[in-house]
């Protein structure tokens, strides 16, 4: 090595690694792509080693590059963490600037709204920036500063409070129950329009092994968005998945087999231990907590009406 490699090389080379393509890297990183194709050589050149190999699908890593890979996962989450603290800030005062959440499309928009109105309302300096999706943005890389997650944080870095679980049933409009009659057992639900999943996932799988009925074939709708499962539910469409609390605020929604299909969605809001000292991301944090815990206390409570009825 002829000389140390900039912290600018080793971000590019980070990129190249999670997109698998120069092209892809340019884009994460707002760059021209011959300067990410400069900066990996400069790298290359600098550690006196091949880092990627051209293949039809794109770059491979060789590896040394794979050697590298969790050095640099290092470099990138330390990176973040100082571009926190240099932004985050701590003390008294108005909020002021932006905090980004992320949670999954049903919460998002279907809890998350007044919570946030009630967040603006005490502190009109602060921007709100909201990702709605299931999928689970990377809290290490910055990808949100605060999230809403239904599975349990596994990473040491971060600030977890489980605020509940989530009561999820099967629910039809009152005028598909009309037209096609209501199931009285799971095994009824083969001569029912079912509303489900497309793409099946490790939670989903296990679901299916407890619940056979729901398994992909059986459904006259697959569609992976929960917002959309839940649009064809209230369309009167046929017979779907969706929370409990969220069934109750429309009167013509029924849920229907209560005893036979029920599940929690264990809920966390989570954000990185290094904001804890920032004032805004803090009372995001908070106030998340206090509204989703009285939302999810108020399903928990439905949940338990329908098991004792």
């Amino acid at each position: 090595m002829n000389s140390e490699p900039s912290w600018d090389l080793y971000r590019t080379f980070h990129a190249v690694l999670r997109e698998g393509s120069l092209s892809g890297a340019a884009r994460r990183l707002d760059m021209s792509q011959p300067s990410i194709a400069r900066h990996i050589d400069a790298l290359e050149t600098a550690l006196g080693a091949k880092l990627f190999l051209r293949t039809p699908r794109g770059l491979s890593p060789t590896d040394a590059a794979l050697e590298l890979k969790p050095l640099a996962e290092r470099l990138a989450a330390t990176s973040a963490a100082l571009r926190r603290t240099a932004e985050g800030g701590g003390g008294g005062g108005a909020l002021s600037g932006t905090v980004r959440i992320s949670a999954s499309e049903v919460v998002a928009v279907e809890h998350l709204p007044p919570i946030l109105a009630r967040m603006r309302q005490a502190h009109p300096g602060l921007a709100l920036e909201l990702s709605p999706s299931n999928a689970l943005d990377d809290l290490l890389q910055r990808k949100a500063d605060v999230a809403v997650r239904m599975v349990r944080p596994e990473q040491q870095a971060l600030v977890s409070r489980h605020v509940g679980a989530l009561v999820i049933g099967l629910h039809a409009h009152r005028d598909y129950l009309v037209r096609r009659g209501t199931p009285r057992t799971l095994a009824d639900l083969k001569d029912h329009d079912l509303i489900g999943y497309d793409v099946e996932t490790p939670a989903i799988r296990a679901a299916v092994q407890q619940y056979p009925a729901l398994s992909r074939d059986a459904f006259a709708l697959r569609v992976d968005s929960d917002v959309a499962q839940l649009a064809a539910i209230r369309a009167g469409f046929g017979i779907g998945i969706c929370q409990t609390i969220v069934a109750a605020r429309q009167p013509d929604l029924v849920r229907v087999l209560p005893d036979a299909f029920h599940m929690a969605l264990e809920t966390w809001i989570v954000m990185h231990e290094d904001l804890r000292g920032n004032a805004r991301c803090r009372a995001v944090f908070d106030a998340l907590v206090e509204g989703l815990s009285g939302i999810v206390g108020s399903s928990a409570r439905q949940g338990a009406v329908v098991s004792r009825s």
